[in-house]
C-alpha cells in the first residue's frame, strides 16, 4: 500500500492509527486526573503520593502479567492491554465512589498502560526498515502528538465551552482506548514467546538496565508531581492544564519525528547526553522559579519546563533502539523491554514515596533538586554508552 508515495505495509497503517487512538485518549486522562483527584477527594500532597502505589505497581509486576498472556503474540496482546486500560478509565469516570475504589481502578487503569509500554516500543521497531527504526519510532510518535493535541483541546473545550464533566471525560477516552485495541487486533500475528522466556535478564545489557532505572525515577517526579504542582501550587484549572500539554503536542508534531531522525543520524549516545543535560535545567527552573520571579513569571516558566519535559519522554525511543542494536538475540528484545519497566518501577514507586515526605518535610522544590541530580548520575552512565 503507498503513503504519501511510499511503500507501507497495512499493519504500519493499522498501528499508526492505533497508536493515534490510545494517544488521544492518554492525552485526555493526563489533562484531568489531577484535577480529578483534587476536586473529588481534595486529597493533601502525601495521599496524592500513595496513589502512585496502585498507579505504579503495575509496572513492577508487568513481567509476571505478560507471561500469563504466553499463549498471545505481542500485537494480540498490545490490543489486550488497551481493553484493561479502557475498563479501568471508564471505572474510575462512573463508579468512583470513594478513595479506596478509585485506587482499585487506577490499578486496573495502569496494567492496561504498563502491558503496552514494552510492545509500543518493539512493535514500532518490528515495522522499521534496516538503519532507520528511530525514524520509524520518530514517525509513531508524531502521529500520537498529533492526536495528543487533539485530545487536550477536546478537554479544554469540553471543560471551558461545554461544561462536560470528568465522568463523560474519562468515558470518551475508554472509547478511543477500545478503537485502538480493535486496530491493533486487525494487524496480523506474529509468533508468541514462551512464558519463560517474558523476563529476560543478560550481564550485557547491564547498562541499559542502569539507563531504564534513571529514567523511570526522574519520569515518576515528572509524572507525579510536575501536574500537582501546577494544580496545587499555581491553582490552575483543568482547562489550564491542557494548554501546556496541547503546546507540547503541537512542537511534537515535528519534534519527534525529527529526534527519530537524529537518533539514527547521530547515535544514541549523543541524543540522551542531550537529553541528560537539559533536564537538569528543567528541573531546577520547575523547582526554584517560584522563588526567584513573580508568580506570573514562575508560572510561564513552569508551565515551560512542564512541556519540555514532556517532549523529552520521547528520548525513552533511543534507549530501546540502543538496546535493539546490542542485543545478544533478536528474541531478547520484547523480554529484556519488558524486564526493564519492571526493574524502573522498583525505583519509580520507591521515588514516589520518598517525594511525598520530601514534599511534606522541606517543600516541592527539593524534589526537582533530588530530579535534577538524577539527571547528571543519568549524564554519567550516558556517556559509558558503546553501540
Amino acid at each position: 500500500m503507498k503513503l504519501f508515495g511510499r511503500d507501507v505495509s497495512k499493519d504500519f497503517l493499522f498501528f499508526l492509527a492505533a497508536t493515534a487512538c490510545v494517544a488521544f485518549a492518554q492525552s485526555m486522562v493526563d489533562s484531568t486526573f489531577n484535577n480529578f483527584l483534587n476536586e473529588r477527594f481534595g486529597l493533601t500532597s502525601l495521599a496524592r503520593t500513595l496513589i502512585e502505589i496502585p498507579r505504579e505497581m503495575p509496572g513492577v509486576i508487568v513481567i509476571f502479567v505478560s507471561a500469563l498472556f504466553f499463549f498471545i503474540c505481542n500485537r494480540r496482546l498490545a490490543a489486550v492491554s488497551q481493553v484493561i486500560a479502557a475498563a479501568g478509565v471508564f471505572l474510575i469516570g462512573v463508579c468512583s465512589f470513594n478513595y479506596p475504589i478509585t485506587l482499585a481502578w487506577v490499578f486496573v487503569l495502569s496494567v492496561g498502560q504498563h502491558l503496552f509500554l514494552p510492545l509500543n516500543m518493539d512493535i514500532g521497531m518490528e515495522l522499521s526498515r534496516e538503519g532507520q527504526m528511530g525514524k520509524r519510532l520518530g514517525q509513531l510518535q508524531g502521529a500520537g502528538n498529533f492526536a495528543g493535541i487533539a485530545g487536550s483541546f477536546l478537554v479544554f473545550a469540553g471543560f471551558k465551552y461545554l461544561h462536560m464533566n470528568f465522568a463523560v471525560s474519562f468515558t470518551l477516552a475508554a472509547a478511543f482506548f477500545l478503537c485502538g485495541a480493535a486496530l491493533m487486533f486487525f494487524m496480523r500475528k506474529n509468533k508468541p514467546q514462551p512464558a519463560s522466556a517474558r523476563f529476560k535478564f543478560r550481564k550485557e545489557y547491564n547498562l541499559y538496565y542502569i539507563l531504564s532505572v534513571l529514567y523511570g525515577t526522574r519520569k515518576q517526579i515528572f509524572l507525579t508531581f510536575a501536574p500537582w504542582v501546577l494544580v496545587t501550587v499555581f491553582m490552575q484549572k483543568t482547562q489550564a492544564i491542557a494548554t501546556p500539554l496541547a503546546i507540547g503536542g503541537v512542537i511534537g508534531i515535528f519534534f519527534k519525528p525529527l529526534l527519530g531522525w537524529a537518533i539514527d543520524k547521530f547515535g544514541e549516545k549523543k541524543i540522551l547526553a542531550g537529553e541528560a543535560v537539559t533536564l537538569i535545567f528543567v528541573c531546577l527552573g520547575y523547582g526554584f522559579a517560584k522563588r526567584l520571579f513573580t508568580m506570573e513569571t514562575a508560572l510561564v516558566i513552569t508551565s515551560a519546563c512542564y512541556v519540555a519535559d514532556q517532549l523529552l519522554m520521547s528520548v525513552g525511543m533511543a534507549r530501546a533502539t540502543y538496546l535493539k542494536k546490542i542485543a545478544v538475540d533478536p528474541a531478547d528484545v520484547t523480554p529484556t523491554l519488558t524486564t526493564a519497566v519492571s526493574i524502573d518501577h522498583v525505583f519509580s514507586v520507591s521515588i514516589a514515596l520518598l517525594g511525598g515526605w520530601i514534599w511534606n518535610s522541606v517543600g516541592y522544590e527539593y524534589i526537582f533538586l533530588l530530579g535534577g541530580i538524577i539527571a547528571l548520575v543519568n549524564l554519567f552512565f550516558t556517556l559509558k554508552i558503546r553501540v
